[in-house]
């Protein structure tokens, strides 16, 4: 079913990236924080909780469950400044696995096989930096309600749903401690408001003294350990001869990458990614394979949706947390342009 090609945000580890980019807040005195305005606009909610995580410091157990019943869950360090942001992601069920963040660089030790694999890209994270005030579509397409408070980790949390506008994407319940904006839980939902997963702190604790320099050395690969290095590079859909008919609402396009593909020594892939700023979407273009590209279709887990399609010469896979119908848009309109 899948495509080769390995994503920047591989569809088992979105929870991971998710994790590392939860803590999303605003630079916000506490008095503000603590007077709460119930008809806040949906950019004032997210630019709120858009940098606490970036100058702050925390350690936490974080737990993610999809309505199909499985469940992941890690522990994260966090520490950042002005200049630096800083991650650990120790992975606690499943194969063993440690992922480090610096800014653009990520390290994931995989100690099953003395494997660390290395690469450099954004971090599209829940927010991706495109939510500026100034520029953002957001409220388009999305409107936020305040439902109330909760404890969430035992910390005092602001609960906001946001509603999307169109069906094109989903919605999201947001609980923000108080204090910082930090967020600690969040659930993707459905449009008849069902939770297609559910991503929350079980523990955290705030405000810890995380080491940067200690993270840092962490990040050096063990001696005898093999490194592989991401070989993606950035290109554009017109050089690599892609373009789209017509745009999808309200998400524009962010990166392309190019990436070879195991198997296919004429010619790799593409990854293309876009994003409305909440949810983001990732097209993978690579030559197709009888061997390998049989199962054509769209495949859900949680709020992860996957489309594969075969077009002429080509392996089509469309990853997103979208609806379905996103994801079709986005395949009926890819077109070959030379």
């Amino acid at each position: 079913m899948a495509s080769t090609l390995l994503p920047l945000r591989s569809v088992p580890a979105r929870w991971l990236v998710l994790a590392l980019a939860l803590g999303v807040s605003a630079v916000a005195s506490a008095q503000q924080a603590a007077a709460v305005a119930p008809d806040r606009g949906v950019n004032e909610w997210l630019l709120r909780m858009q940098e606490a995580s970036r100058l702050r410091s925390y350690v936490g157990t974080f737990v993610v469950s999809s309505s199909t019943g499985s469940m992941s869950s890690a522990r994260i360090w966090h520490a950042g400044d002005a200049t630096q942001q800083i991650e650990r992601v120790e992975v606690l069920t499943g194969a063993p696995r440690s992922t480090f963040r610096r800014n653009d660089e990520v390290v994931t030790f995989l100690p099953e096989h003395h494997v660390v694999r290395a690469e450099r890209h954004e971090s599209l994270g829940l927010f991706p930096n495109l939510l500026k005030s100034s520029e953002s579509s957001i409220p388009e397409f999305y409107a936020a309600r305040r439902l109330g408070a909760e404890r969430v980790a035992g910390f005092d949390a602001d609960l906001v749903q946001l509603v999307p506008k169109d069906t094109l994407r989903f919605g999201y319940r947001v609980w923000s401690e108080k204090r910082t904006g930090l967020v600690i839980k969040l659930q993707t939902l459905d449009a008849d408001g069902n939770v297609l997963e559910q991503a929350a702190f079980s523990e955290l604790q705030l405000d810890s003294p995380v080491r940067p320099d200690k993270l840092l050395h962490m990040m050096q690969p063990p001696h005898g350990w093999r490194v592989e290095r991401a070989e993606a590079v950035k290109t554009t859909p017109a050089a690599e001869g892609w373009g789209l008919r017509s745009t999808v609402a309200g998400f524009r396009p962010l990166n392309c990458y190019k990436r070879p593909a195991a198997g296919a020594p004429e010619g790799g892939g593409i990854q293309w990614i876009f994003s409305d700023g909440l949810a983001s979407v990732s097209l993978f273009v690579e030559p197709y394979d009888r061997q390998r590209h049989r199962q054509e279709g769209v495949f859900a887990a949680g709020a992860t949706q996957t489309l594969t399609r075969r077009i002429d010469d080509w392996w089509l896979t469309v990853v997103g947390e979208v609806p379905p119908q996103t994801l079709k848009a986005f395949a009926q309109s890819l077109e070959r342009r030379r």
